[in-house]
């Protein structure tokens, strides 16, 4: 009876604490949003495309709670980035592009002291980092990428493609593919853009 008691109290702990890291990162990405209208619920979006893909690959339980917050913040870093650049209508000069591009760096400098989730800063690092090597700010390549951040980098670009930016509207359901599909091996880990297009197909992401 003990035991029993000991173990309900663990969960309802272990329950209450999931909610509170769930509602403080909510709040936190709720920030990052507002800061551009145009990309309004992106980090939720990504989240859940991002939890899609790993349920998909198999991963259950906390693990795949651990995905879904760590996807939540891949975006952290921009809480840094300038609004007049963020919203920018018109092509980025080459050092206003660095300065968007350190959001990275910035995302998981922020991160260094998270210590609830298990290394919560490689999706705010390396979400733009290529399959090919051509990406940032590493230049790391195939699976020398954290998976978890492999899995951002497709749900992320597909949220972009799937939302109206400042500087474009958002492309149609097959081009959308098409790029998905032409990207693979190249800016994307061929298995997940598979595994995507195939989440896509079914309906099961819209």
């Amino acid at each position: 009876m003990i035991t029993a008691s000991q173990i309900k109290k663990y969960n309802l702990r272990h329950q209450r604490d999931n909610e509170i890291i769930q509602q403080s990162i909510e709040t936190f990405t709720g920030f990052i949003d507002a800061k551009d209208p145009y990309t309004n619920g992106h980090s939720a979006r990504v989240a859940e495309y991002t939890r899609a893909i790993a349920k998909e690959m198999g991963f259950s339980g906390e693990e795949l709670d651990r995905i879904y917050h760590i996807a939540q913040l891949h975006d952290c870093g921009k809480i840094g980035v300038p609004d007049n650049i963020l919203k920018k209508p018109d092509k980025l000069t080459d050092e206003e592009f660095e300065i968007i591009k350190s959001h990275t760096i910035r995302g998981g400098e922020i991160l260094s002291n998270f210590k609830s989730l298990e290394n919560v800063g490689e999706g705010a690092l390396y979400h733009h980092e290529r399959y090919d090597g051509r990406g940032y700010p590493e230049g790391r390549s195939g699976e020398d990428i954290p998976l978890i951040a492999r899995m951002i980098c497709v749900a992320d670009s597909f949220d972009a493609m799937n939302s109206n930016r400042v500087y474009r509207k958002k492309l149609s359901p097959e081009k959308i593919r098409e790029e998905i599909e032409k990207n693979k091996g190249k800016q994307f880990d061929p298995k997940i853009a598979d595994i995507f297009l195939r989440l896509l197909e079914e309906g099961k992401i819209k």
